[in-house]
């Protein structure tokens, strides 16, 4: 059976294609850019009255912090 110059040129072309296709497709992604930073842990009351030397964990409080806060604006 012989086959044509032009068929073997096709097949070759085809292969090749393939090929580079398949070789293209394989890649991954790495998606980078603005997205949501990682949160800073919050530490406890307690941990941040230890850290600073206060006698009292009041200040450091998330129900406290609204009560400063009313205070400082008047």
């Amino acid at each position: 059976m012989q086959t044509s110059k032009y068929t073997k040129i096709a097949v070759i072309t085809l292969v090749l294609l393939f090929l580079v296709l398949s070789v293209i497709s394989c890649s991954t992604h790495v998606h980078t850019g603005p997205g949501p930073a990682p949160k800073a842990k919050k530490l406890p009351p307690g941990q941040a009255k230890k850290m600073n030397g206060d006698k009292s964990a009041k200040a450091y409080a998330p129900g406290q912090q609204k009560k400063t806060l009313k205070k400082k604006a008047f």
